[in-house]
């Protein structure tokens, strides 16, 4: 029989890189609850439609990388490939417009059938943070200070940059769209099949195109900057200006888009040059149409995702375990007070390892194994004087500690 393994595209976590996952996660998690956001959570698959309406039926997500099955009901359900649809329909199913503006801080599995490389997998992890109902610019600077605030506390604030763009309102990209069109339709021939194929459906994604050709073109297309309305160049202008009152730097990307129209005004991504081609570790901007979009009230939002895989990878080595006490009884009346004592040591706070048998040199082997801070031994002679010996696993020095002191001793190890 063939041994097995995972599936191509995702990975265990052992304890070392769950050491590393955890701390992202429970880092994200405190930043942003100092920021006001409280943490929910939604399924990990939705009905279909949920990512059809908001990714689009064209766009690469939704044609060749959705997880997508029909249950034993007969309805066509779909993994998570991101969380803010999910996030939307629950505003939306759960009646939450009343509780506008709606701070929300959510992580998860997410699921893309996508070719396997550095940084991406075909299950991977998201940390993911959503303003709904503030239409405002001070919502946008909140959430990229929070997401700064996080990479600053993960220690990797100067591994990434801030690219910041505006899409404008509806109006000023309808305008800068009929433009854009123009502009590449002089150079369609010139134009890689993808980006044909965007012109008429999504021609904003040609300025994001990968292709060296596409590339050149793109380097003299027209400025966004230059087809903004009054209106939107001054939701733009608060938005830098908070970002600038933060002192939170930024470079300014025209090229930086999101392609399906329900996306205004802002666009960002926080970006690092440590981790090759997979250069994105933060991205979001303003989605004041999508909960229309999915029959829902007219509602703003803003907010951003991050991948998890690729902040560990940014953050090296992971946080060392916590190390911990090994209890070793030793014989048979030793073991059942062992037993009620590890119980005990366990509630008042310490990490205990009792082992499960073997005799004196065999547990000690065990507790240099597992590099324990300390061991604690109990035998007969201890149980007559209610008393233990703990062992500095450092030093290598021992003291004997009363039972009912134990407690107390142990603590400079926990």
């Amino acid at each position: 029989m063939a041994s097995l393994q995972p599936v191509r595209g995702t990975h265990d976590l052992l304890p070392e890189a769950m050491r590393a996952h955890r701390r992202v996660i429970e880092t994200a998690r405190e930043v942003a609850e100092r920021y006001g956001f409280d943490e929910m959570a939604t399924p990990i698959f939705e009905f279909t439609d949920v990512f059809r309406r908001t990714l689009g039926d064209t766009s690469d997500i939704v044609t060749k990388e959705m997880y997508t099955f029909t249950d034993k009901g007969g309805d066509e359900l779909t993994l998570r490939p991101e969380n803010t649809a999910g996030v939307a329909r629950c505003f939306i199913s759960e009646g939450l417009a009343q509780d506008v503006p709606l701070k929300v801080f959510c992580g998860g599995p997410m699921f893309r059938h996508e070719r396997p490389q550095k940084g991406r997998l075909r299950q991977f992890h998201q940390i993911d943070i959503e303003i709904i109902g503030v239409p405002g610019p001070q919502a946008d600077v909140e959430v990229i200070a929070a997401g700064a605030a996080i990479l600053k506390a993960l220690g990797i604030g100067d591994l990434t940059a801030l690219q910041l763009n505006t899409l404008g309102d509806a109006e000023s990209r309808g305008k800068f769209r009929d433009v854009l069109v123009a502009y590449f339709n002089d150079h369609l021939n010139d134009l890689s099949e993808d980006s044909r194929d965007r012109l008429e459906r999504n021609p904003l994604r040609i300025l994001d195109s990968k292709d060296e050709g596409d590339r050149k073109i793109v380097a003299g297309a027209p400025d966004y900057a230059d087809h903004l309305n009054q209106e939107s160049a001054d939701f733009f202008a608060g938005v830098t200006g908070g970002l600038d009152a933060l002192d939170i730097a930024y470079t300014l990307d025209p090229k930086l888009v999101r392609g399906l129209d329900y996306y205004t005004h802002t666009a960002f991504e926080f970006t690092t040059t440590e981790l090759g081609a997979q250069d994105a570790v933060m991205a979001g901007g303003r989605y004041d149409g999508l909960i229309g979009t999915m029959g829902g009230p007219e509602t703003p939002g803003v907010g951003w995702a991050a991948g998890v895989e690729r902040l560990v990878m940014l953050c090296g080595d992971p946080p060392p375990a916590r190390r911990p006490v090994a209890l070793i009884p030793i014989g048979e009346a030793a073991e059942a007070v062992a037993l009620e004592l590890s119980e005990a040591l366990r509630a008042a706070g310490n990490r205990i390892d009792l082992g499960y048998g073997g005799n004196l040199n065999r547990r000690m082997k065990r507790a240099n194994k597992i590099a324990a801070a300390a061991a604690v031994l109990i035998g007969e002679d201890e149980l007559q004087r209610d008393v233990a010996t703990v062992r500095d696993m450092e030093t290598g020095e021992q003291e004997e500690v009363a039972l009912a002191a134990l407690e107390d001793h142990l603590a400079r190890y926990r």
